[in-house]
Protein backbone atom coordinates (compact mmCIF):
# COMPACT_ATOMS: atom_id res chain seq x y z
CA UNK A 1 0.00 0.00 0.00
CA UNK A 2 1.32 3.41 -0.88
CA UNK A 3 1.93 5.91 1.89
CA UNK A 4 -0.80 8.29 2.95
CA UNK A 5 -0.47 11.62 1.19
CA UNK A 6 -0.28 15.09 2.70
CA UNK A 7 -3.07 17.31 1.42
CA UNK A 8 -3.43 21.06 1.88
CA UNK A 9 -7.09 22.05 1.57
CA UNK A 10 -8.15 25.69 1.24
CA UNK A 11 -11.74 26.40 2.23
CA UNK A 12 -14.21 24.66 4.54
CA UNK A 13 -17.37 25.44 2.60
CA UNK A 14 -19.58 22.67 1.26
CA UNK A 15 -17.01 21.08 -1.05
CA UNK A 16 -14.13 21.57 1.38
CA UNK A 17 -15.91 20.01 4.33
CA UNK A 18 -17.08 17.07 2.22
CA UNK A 19 -13.54 16.50 0.94
CA UNK A 20 -11.91 16.81 4.36
CA UNK A 21 -14.19 14.08 5.70
CA UNK A 22 -13.68 11.72 2.74
CA UNK A 23 -9.92 12.22 2.51
CA UNK A 24 -9.53 11.54 6.23
CA UNK A 25 -11.54 8.34 5.81
CA UNK A 26 -9.07 7.35 3.08
CA UNK A 27 -6.19 7.72 5.55
CA UNK A 28 -4.66 10.90 4.12
CA UNK A 29 -3.16 13.60 6.31
CA UNK A 30 -5.33 16.67 5.73
CA UNK A 31 -4.50 20.25 6.69
CA UNK A 32 -7.20 22.89 6.19
CA UNK A 33 -6.76 26.66 6.01
CA UNK A 34 -10.00 28.60 6.57
CA UNK A 35 -10.67 32.24 7.44
CA UNK A 36 -14.10 31.76 9.00
CA UNK A 37 -13.89 31.01 12.74
CA UNK A 38 -17.45 29.61 12.86
CA UNK A 39 -16.76 27.09 10.08
CA UNK A 40 -13.67 25.89 11.93
CA UNK A 41 -15.54 25.54 15.22
CA UNK A 42 -18.33 23.58 13.54
CA UNK A 43 -15.81 21.24 11.88
CA UNK A 44 -13.61 20.57 14.91
CA UNK A 45 -15.86 17.88 16.36
CA UNK A 46 -16.38 15.92 13.14
CA UNK A 47 -13.22 16.16 11.04
CA UNK A 48 -10.01 14.20 11.58
CA UNK A 49 -7.92 17.01 10.09
CA UNK A 50 -5.61 19.77 11.19
CA UNK A 51 -7.64 23.00 11.08
CA UNK A 52 -5.80 26.30 10.77
CA UNK A 53 -7.51 29.70 10.88
CA UNK A 54 -5.76 32.01 8.48
CA UNK A 55 -5.58 33.68 5.09
CA UNK A 56 -5.13 31.29 2.15
CA UNK A 57 -2.82 33.85 0.50
CA UNK A 58 -0.69 34.59 3.55
CA UNK A 59 2.84 33.25 2.99
CA UNK A 60 3.39 32.98 6.75
CA UNK A 61 0.39 30.67 6.93
CA UNK A 62 1.83 28.48 4.17
CA UNK A 63 5.11 28.28 6.04
CA UNK A 64 3.31 27.39 9.28
CA UNK A 65 1.56 24.41 7.66
CA UNK A 66 4.83 23.21 6.05
CA UNK A 67 3.59 23.62 2.48
CA UNK A 68 6.79 22.11 1.06
CA UNK A 69 5.80 18.74 2.54
CA UNK A 70 2.42 18.66 0.78
CA UNK A 71 1.57 16.30 -2.09
CA UNK A 72 -1.65 18.04 -3.15
CA UNK A 73 -3.15 21.49 -2.98
CA UNK A 74 -6.96 21.58 -3.23
CA UNK A 75 -8.24 25.16 -3.43
CA UNK A 76 -12.04 25.22 -3.15
CA UNK A 77 -12.75 28.58 -1.54
CA UNK A 78 -15.67 30.64 -2.87
CA UNK A 79 -13.25 33.09 -4.54
CA UNK A 80 -11.91 32.09 -7.98
CA UNK A 81 -9.04 34.57 -7.74
CA UNK A 82 -7.89 33.09 -4.43
CA UNK A 83 -8.01 29.54 -5.82
CA UNK A 84 -6.08 30.49 -8.96
CA UNK A 85 -3.38 32.44 -7.10
CA UNK A 86 -3.11 29.64 -4.53
CA UNK A 87 -2.17 27.23 -7.32
CA UNK A 88 0.68 29.54 -8.38
CA UNK A 89 1.87 29.81 -4.79
CA UNK A 90 1.70 26.03 -4.38
CA UNK A 91 3.86 25.63 -7.48
CA UNK A 92 6.57 27.83 -5.96
CA UNK A 93 6.52 25.59 -2.87
CA UNK A 94 6.99 22.53 -5.05
CA UNK A 95 3.59 20.95 -4.38
CA UNK A 96 3.29 18.40 -7.23
CA UNK A 97 -0.50 18.40 -7.81
CA UNK A 98 -2.71 21.49 -7.79
CA UNK A 99 -6.52 21.34 -7.93
CA UNK A 100 -8.62 24.50 -8.04
CA UNK A 101 -12.31 25.31 -8.27
CA UNK A 102 -12.79 27.93 -10.97
CA UNK A 103 -16.28 29.04 -11.99
CA UNK A 104 -15.99 32.34 -13.87
CA UNK A 105 -12.63 32.66 -15.61
CA UNK A 106 -13.02 30.38 -18.66
CA UNK A 107 -9.50 28.94 -18.60
CA UNK A 108 -10.74 25.55 -19.85
CA UNK A 109 -11.67 26.85 -23.31
CA UNK A 110 -9.29 26.05 -26.15
CA UNK A 111 -8.97 29.68 -27.26
CA UNK A 112 -8.52 31.11 -23.75
CA UNK A 113 -5.57 33.56 -23.62
CA UNK A 114 -4.46 31.97 -20.33
CA UNK A 115 -4.82 28.24 -19.81
CA UNK A 116 -5.00 26.09 -16.69
CA UNK A 117 -1.50 24.88 -17.54
CA UNK A 118 -0.25 28.49 -17.58
CA UNK A 119 -1.72 28.95 -14.12
CA UNK A 120 -0.10 25.71 -12.84
CA UNK A 121 -3.50 24.07 -12.24
CA UNK A 122 -3.53 20.32 -12.87
CA UNK A 123 -7.28 19.85 -12.42
CA UNK A 124 -9.95 22.55 -12.82
CA UNK A 125 -13.19 21.90 -10.93
CA UNK A 126 -16.42 23.43 -12.25
CA UNK A 127 -19.33 22.37 -10.00
CA UNK A 128 -22.12 23.83 -12.15
CA UNK A 129 -20.77 22.14 -15.27
CA UNK A 130 -20.48 18.81 -13.46
CA UNK A 131 -24.08 19.10 -12.23
CA UNK A 132 -25.42 20.03 -15.66
CA UNK A 133 -23.50 17.20 -17.33
CA UNK A 134 -24.81 14.74 -14.76
CA UNK A 135 -28.42 15.85 -15.24
CA UNK A 136 -28.02 15.53 -19.01
CA UNK A 137 -26.49 12.08 -18.60
CA UNK A 138 -29.31 10.92 -16.38
CA UNK A 139 -31.96 12.14 -18.80
CA UNK A 140 -30.32 10.57 -21.83
CA UNK A 141 -30.14 7.17 -20.15
CA UNK A 142 -33.02 4.75 -20.43
CA UNK A 143 -36.21 6.19 -18.90
CA UNK A 144 -34.32 8.39 -16.45
CA UNK A 145 -34.40 5.62 -13.83
CA UNK A 146 -30.93 4.26 -14.60
CA UNK A 147 -28.78 6.45 -12.38
CA UNK A 148 -25.37 4.86 -12.83
CA UNK A 149 -23.28 2.98 -15.39
CA UNK A 150 -20.52 0.90 -13.78
CA UNK A 151 -18.16 -1.85 -14.80
CA UNK A 152 -17.46 -0.31 -18.22
CA UNK A 153 -21.22 0.05 -18.76
CA UNK A 154 -21.96 -3.66 -18.38
CA UNK A 155 -23.64 -3.09 -15.01
CA UNK A 156 -26.28 -0.51 -14.24
CA UNK A 157 -27.97 0.77 -11.11
CA UNK A 158 -31.70 1.48 -11.44
CA UNK A 159 -33.57 3.66 -8.95
CA UNK A 160 -37.27 3.29 -8.28
CA UNK A 161 -39.82 4.48 -5.75
CA UNK A 162 -41.84 1.68 -4.16
CA UNK A 163 -45.61 2.19 -4.17
CA UNK A 164 -47.98 0.39 -1.82
CA UNK A 165 -49.24 -1.81 -4.65
CA UNK A 166 -45.85 -2.42 -6.25
CA UNK A 167 -44.53 -5.92 -6.86
CA UNK A 168 -41.53 -5.34 -4.57
CA UNK A 169 -43.49 -3.85 -1.64
CA UNK A 170 -43.36 -5.78 1.65
CA UNK A 171 -40.99 -8.43 0.25
CA UNK A 172 -37.73 -9.65 1.77
CA UNK A 173 -34.58 -9.06 -0.24
CA UNK A 174 -33.71 -12.77 -0.20
CA UNK A 175 -37.15 -13.65 -1.63
CA UNK A 176 -36.68 -11.19 -4.49
CA UNK A 177 -33.26 -12.70 -5.22
CA UNK A 178 -34.62 -16.25 -5.49
CA UNK A 179 -35.16 -15.90 -9.25
CA UNK A 180 -31.79 -17.26 -10.42
CA UNK A 181 -32.54 -16.36 -14.04
CA UNK A 182 -32.06 -12.69 -13.15
CA UNK A 183 -28.76 -10.99 -12.38
CA UNK A 184 -30.21 -8.71 -9.71
CA UNK A 185 -29.14 -7.30 -6.36
CA UNK A 186 -30.85 -4.67 -4.22
CA UNK A 187 -27.83 -2.64 -3.18
CA UNK A 188 -29.22 0.36 -1.33
CA UNK A 189 -32.45 1.73 0.12
CA UNK A 190 -33.22 5.34 1.01
CA UNK A 191 -35.88 5.27 3.73
CA UNK A 192 -36.85 8.73 4.85
CA UNK A 193 -33.52 10.45 5.45
CA UNK A 194 -31.75 7.17 6.27
CA UNK A 195 -29.45 5.32 3.87
CA UNK A 196 -29.56 1.54 4.36
CA UNK A 197 -27.53 -1.27 2.80
CA UNK A 198 -29.94 -4.24 2.99
CA UNK A 199 -29.18 -7.85 3.94
CA UNK A 200 -31.28 -10.85 2.94
CA UNK A 201 -33.78 -10.43 5.78
CA UNK A 202 -34.41 -6.75 4.95
CA UNK A 203 -38.05 -6.01 4.03
CA UNK A 204 -38.81 -3.46 1.30
CA UNK A 205 -41.54 -1.08 2.44
CA UNK A 206 -43.88 1.22 0.53
CA UNK A 207 -42.35 4.69 -0.02
CA UNK A 208 -38.80 3.27 0.04
CA UNK A 209 -36.48 4.56 -2.69
CA UNK A 210 -34.71 1.42 -3.89
CA UNK A 211 -31.53 1.00 -5.96
CA UNK A 212 -31.24 -2.21 -7.99
CA UNK A 213 -27.97 -3.41 -9.55
CA UNK A 214 -28.26 -5.56 -12.64
CA UNK A 215 -26.57 -6.33 -15.93
CA UNK A 216 -27.41 -4.24 -18.98
CA UNK A 217 -29.00 -7.28 -20.64
CA UNK A 218 -31.43 -7.74 -17.74
CA UNK A 219 -32.52 -4.08 -17.60
CA UNK A 220 -35.83 -4.59 -19.53
CA UNK A 221 -36.96 -7.44 -17.25
CA UNK A 222 -35.90 -5.60 -14.10
CA UNK A 223 -37.84 -2.52 -15.19
CA UNK A 224 -40.95 -4.63 -15.74
CA UNK A 225 -40.49 -6.30 -12.35
CA UNK A 226 -40.12 -2.95 -10.61
CA UNK A 227 -43.01 -1.40 -12.53
CA UNK A 228 -40.79 1.19 -14.23
CA UNK A 229 -42.17 2.59 -17.46
CA UNK A 230 -39.76 3.14 -20.32
CA UNK A 231 -40.21 6.69 -21.56
CA UNK A 232 -38.85 7.72 -24.92
CA UNK A 233 -39.87 11.35 -25.22
CA UNK A 234 -38.59 13.93 -22.76
CA UNK A 235 -40.39 17.28 -22.48
CA UNK A 236 -38.44 19.28 -19.92
CA UNK A 237 -39.27 22.17 -17.62
CA UNK A 238 -36.25 23.74 -15.93
CA UNK A 239 -36.94 26.03 -12.97
CA UNK A 240 -34.07 28.46 -12.50
CA UNK A 241 -31.86 30.16 -15.06
CA UNK A 242 -28.62 30.21 -13.09
CA UNK A 243 -25.42 28.46 -14.12
CA UNK A 244 -26.78 24.92 -13.69
CA UNK A 245 -30.18 25.55 -15.25
CA UNK A 246 -28.76 27.44 -18.22
CA UNK A 247 -26.03 24.91 -18.93
CA UNK A 248 -28.49 22.03 -18.64
CA UNK A 249 -30.71 23.71 -21.22
CA UNK A 250 -27.71 24.19 -23.54
CA UNK A 251 -26.82 20.52 -23.31
CA UNK A 252 -30.36 19.25 -23.93
CA UNK A 253 -32.15 21.75 -26.17
CA UNK A 254 -30.96 20.12 -29.39
CA UNK A 255 -32.33 16.77 -28.24
CA UNK A 256 -35.53 17.56 -26.32
CA UNK A 257 -38.23 20.28 -26.13
CA UNK A 258 -37.07 22.49 -23.22
CA UNK A 259 -38.79 25.29 -21.32
CA UNK A 260 -36.93 27.34 -18.75
CA UNK A 261 -38.68 29.35 -16.04
CA UNK A 262 -36.64 32.20 -14.55
CA UNK A 263 -37.86 34.51 -11.79
CA UNK A 264 -35.75 37.54 -12.75
CA UNK A 265 -37.25 39.32 -15.75
CA UNK A 266 -33.96 40.75 -17.04
CA UNK A 267 -32.20 37.39 -16.75
CA UNK A 268 -35.09 35.63 -18.51
CA UNK A 269 -34.82 38.06 -21.42
CA UNK A 270 -31.04 37.54 -21.63
CA UNK A 271 -31.52 33.78 -21.75
CA UNK A 272 -34.11 34.04 -24.50
CA UNK A 273 -31.31 35.33 -26.76
CA UNK A 274 -28.59 33.02 -25.45
CA UNK A 275 -30.58 29.75 -25.67
CA UNK A 276 -31.52 29.23 -29.30
CA UNK A 277 -34.02 26.37 -28.94
CA UNK A 278 -35.19 26.76 -25.34
CA UNK A 279 -38.42 28.61 -24.62
CA UNK A 280 -37.57 31.03 -21.81
CA UNK A 281 -40.37 32.25 -19.54
CA UNK A 282 -40.42 34.78 -16.71
CA UNK A 283 -42.07 33.60 -13.49
CA UNK A 284 -41.76 32.17 -10.00
CA UNK A 285 -41.31 28.40 -10.09
CA UNK A 286 -42.50 28.05 -6.49
CA UNK A 287 -45.98 29.29 -7.49
CA UNK A 288 -48.46 26.62 -8.58
CA UNK A 289 -50.32 28.80 -11.10
CA UNK A 290 -47.04 29.86 -12.68
CA UNK A 291 -46.02 26.21 -13.09
CA UNK A 292 -49.36 25.42 -14.72
CA UNK A 293 -49.04 28.37 -17.08
CA UNK A 294 -45.55 27.13 -17.99
CA UNK A 295 -47.13 23.88 -19.22
CA UNK A 296 -46.35 21.66 -16.23
CA UNK A 297 -49.08 19.13 -17.02
CA UNK A 298 -47.52 18.44 -20.41
CA UNK A 299 -44.00 17.87 -19.07
CA UNK A 300 -42.22 14.56 -18.60
CA UNK A 301 -39.46 15.88 -16.32
CA UNK A 302 -39.13 18.93 -14.10
CA UNK A 303 -35.65 20.08 -13.07
CA UNK A 304 -35.43 22.57 -10.20
CA UNK A 305 -32.13 24.42 -10.35
CA UNK A 306 -32.49 27.75 -8.60
CA UNK A 307 -29.80 28.91 -6.22
CA UNK A 308 -31.90 28.06 -3.16
CA UNK A 309 -32.09 24.52 -1.72
CA UNK A 310 -35.48 24.91 -0.09
CA UNK A 311 -37.04 26.46 -3.19
CA UNK A 312 -35.77 23.61 -5.36
CA UNK A 313 -37.15 20.93 -3.05
CA UNK A 314 -40.52 22.58 -2.47
CA UNK A 315 -40.99 23.47 -6.16
CA UNK A 316 -40.44 19.81 -7.10
CA UNK A 317 -42.83 18.61 -4.39
CA UNK A 318 -45.44 21.17 -5.48
CA UNK A 319 -45.07 20.21 -9.14
CA UNK A 320 -45.53 16.50 -8.45
CA UNK A 321 -48.57 17.23 -6.26
CA UNK A 322 -50.17 19.33 -8.99
CA UNK A 323 -49.54 16.63 -11.60
CA UNK A 324 -50.91 13.90 -9.34
CA UNK A 325 -54.12 15.81 -8.61
CA UNK A 326 -54.80 17.60 -11.89
CA UNK A 327 -53.37 15.47 -14.69
CA UNK A 328 -56.32 13.84 -16.48
CA UNK A 329 -54.17 11.07 -17.93
CA UNK A 330 -52.63 10.12 -14.59
CA UNK A 331 -49.24 11.26 -15.89
CA UNK A 332 -46.29 10.71 -13.58
CA UNK A 333 -43.45 13.15 -14.22
CA UNK A 334 -39.88 12.68 -13.04
CA UNK A 335 -38.30 15.33 -10.85
CA UNK A 336 -34.61 16.17 -10.56
CA UNK A 337 -33.70 18.49 -7.71
CA UNK A 338 -30.42 20.40 -7.40
CA UNK A 339 -29.22 20.92 -3.83
CA UNK A 340 -26.02 22.40 -2.44
CA UNK A 341 -26.08 21.11 1.12
CA UNK A 342 -25.18 17.43 1.31
CA UNK A 343 -27.70 16.73 4.07
CA UNK A 344 -30.49 17.93 1.76
CA UNK A 345 -29.79 15.17 -0.76
CA UNK A 346 -31.58 12.49 1.26
CA UNK A 347 -34.21 15.00 2.42
CA UNK A 348 -35.16 15.79 -1.18
CA UNK A 349 -35.57 12.11 -1.99
CA UNK A 350 -37.58 11.51 1.19
CA UNK A 351 -39.96 14.30 0.16
CA UNK A 352 -40.65 12.71 -3.21
CA UNK A 353 -37.93 13.84 -5.60
CA UNK A 354 -36.87 11.07 -7.98
CA UNK A 355 -33.24 12.20 -8.14
CA UNK A 356 -31.32 14.73 -6.05
CA UNK A 357 -28.13 16.11 -7.59
CA UNK A 358 -25.55 17.99 -5.54
CA UNK A 359 -22.98 20.05 -7.43
CA UNK A 360 -20.76 20.06 -4.35
CA UNK A 361 -20.85 16.28 -3.99
CA UNK A 362 -20.13 15.87 -7.71
CA UNK A 363 -17.20 18.28 -7.44
CA UNK A 364 -15.87 16.51 -4.36
CA UNK A 365 -16.10 13.10 -6.01
CA UNK A 366 -14.35 14.35 -9.13
CA UNK A 367 -11.44 15.43 -6.93
CA UNK A 368 -11.46 12.14 -5.02
CA UNK A 369 -11.28 10.16 -8.27
CA UNK A 370 -8.27 12.22 -9.29
CA UNK A 371 -6.44 11.57 -6.02
CA UNK A 372 -7.24 7.90 -5.46
CA UNK A 373 -4.85 5.38 -6.94
CA UNK A 374 -4.01 1.69 -6.88
CA UNK A 375 -6.69 -0.82 -5.99
CA UNK A 376 -9.51 1.79 -6.09
CA UNK A 377 -10.50 1.91 -9.77
CA UNK A 378 -13.52 4.21 -9.53
CA UNK A 379 -15.92 5.80 -7.06
CA UNK A 380 -19.38 7.19 -7.80
CA UNK A 381 -22.04 8.64 -5.54
CA UNK A 382 -25.60 7.30 -5.56
CA UNK A 383 -27.90 10.27 -6.09
CA UNK A 384 -30.55 10.58 -3.41
CA UNK A 385 -28.71 8.78 -0.61
CA UNK A 386 -25.47 8.84 1.33
CA UNK A 387 -23.80 5.89 -0.36
CA UNK A 388 -20.90 5.21 -2.72
CA UNK A 389 -20.46 2.68 -5.51
CA UNK A 390 -16.79 1.66 -5.61
CA UNK A 391 -14.86 -0.53 -8.03
CA UNK A 392 -11.77 -2.12 -6.45
CA UNK A 393 -9.07 -4.69 -7.13
CA UNK A 394 -8.56 -7.42 -4.54
CA UNK A 395 -4.99 -7.69 -3.27
CA UNK A 396 -3.43 -11.12 -2.85
CA UNK A 397 -4.15 -12.43 0.67
CA UNK A 398 -6.47 -9.51 1.43
CA UNK A 399 -9.35 -10.19 3.86
CA UNK A 400 -11.94 -10.22 1.07
CA UNK A 401 -10.27 -13.31 -0.48
CA UNK A 402 -10.27 -15.40 2.71
CA UNK A 403 -13.79 -16.87 2.62
CA UNK A 404 -17.23 -16.81 1.05
CA UNK A 405 -18.97 -13.44 1.33
CA UNK A 406 -21.56 -14.97 3.67
CA UNK A 407 -18.78 -16.00 6.07
CA UNK A 408 -16.80 -12.76 6.14
CA UNK A 409 -18.91 -10.92 8.70
CA UNK A 410 -19.18 -7.76 6.63
CA UNK A 411 -20.55 -4.64 8.30
CA UNK A 412 -24.29 -5.34 8.13
CA UNK A 413 -26.24 -2.34 6.89
CA UNK A 414 -23.07 -0.44 5.94
CA UNK A 415 -21.45 -2.20 2.98
CA UNK A 416 -22.16 -4.84 0.36
CA UNK A 417 -20.28 -6.67 -2.38
CA UNK A 418 -22.38 -6.12 -5.51
CA UNK A 419 -20.67 -7.84 -8.44
CA UNK A 420 -17.40 -9.45 -9.56
CA UNK A 421 -15.76 -9.50 -13.01
CA UNK A 422 -14.97 -13.12 -13.86
CA UNK A 423 -14.53 -15.11 -17.09
CA UNK A 424 -14.90 -12.01 -19.23
CA UNK A 425 -18.20 -10.77 -17.77
CA UNK A 426 -19.76 -9.28 -14.65
CA UNK A 427 -21.60 -11.55 -12.21
CA UNK A 428 -23.90 -10.24 -9.49
CA UNK A 429 -22.50 -11.49 -6.17
CA UNK A 430 -24.30 -13.76 -3.70
CA UNK A 431 -23.45 -15.08 -0.26
CA UNK A 432 -21.78 -18.07 -1.94
CA UNK A 433 -19.41 -15.90 -3.97
CA UNK A 434 -15.72 -16.01 -3.08
CA UNK A 435 -13.48 -13.22 -4.38
CA UNK A 436 -10.11 -14.19 -5.82
CA UNK A 437 -6.95 -12.08 -5.78
CA UNK A 438 -6.73 -9.67 -8.71
CA UNK A 439 -10.46 -9.69 -9.47
CA UNK A 440 -12.36 -6.47 -10.12
CA UNK A 441 -15.22 -6.04 -7.67
CA UNK A 442 -18.07 -3.53 -7.48
CA UNK A 443 -19.08 -2.69 -3.92
CA UNK A 444 -21.61 -0.42 -2.25
CA UNK A 445 -21.12 1.24 1.11
CA UNK A 446 -22.47 4.10 3.14
CA UNK A 447 -20.15 7.08 2.73
CA UNK A 448 -18.64 7.05 6.27
CA UNK A 449 -17.50 3.41 5.78
CA UNK A 450 -15.54 3.80 2.55
CA UNK A 451 -12.27 3.36 4.40
CA UNK A 452 -13.55 0.17 6.09
CA UNK A 453 -14.43 -1.18 2.66
CA UNK A 454 -10.99 -0.39 1.26
CA UNK A 455 -9.30 -2.25 4.12
CA UNK A 456 -11.04 -5.45 3.04
CA UNK A 457 -9.19 -5.30 -0.28
CA UNK A 458 -5.71 -4.56 1.07
CA UNK A 459 -3.13 -7.11 2.12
Amino acid sequence: MKRSENILLLGLGGVGRYLARRLSFDGHSVTVIETDRELIQAAESELDARLVRGDALDFNCWEAVRARDMDYLIAVTDDDAVNILAARIADTYGIPQKIARVRSMRIWEEDAPISAEDLKIDLVIRPAELAAQEIARLLMMRSGNVVLDIGDGSLQVVATHISSGGLLANKRVQDIAEDKSLQLRIVCVARGIETLIPNGAFVIRPDDHVYLMTTRADIPRIMRLAGIKDSVRQRLLIVGGGNIGTRTAELLEERYPVRLLERDEVRAEELSYKLKRTQCLNGDGSNGETLLNAGLLRMDTIITATGDNETNIMSAVLAKHIIATRSAGGQVSKSIVCVNRQEYVTLATAMGADIAVSAKVLAGNRILRYIRRGHVLSVAHLHGCDAEVVELLADKESPITKARLADLGLLQGQLMIGAVFRDGRWWVATGETRIAAGERVVCICTSPHLRDLQQLFLK
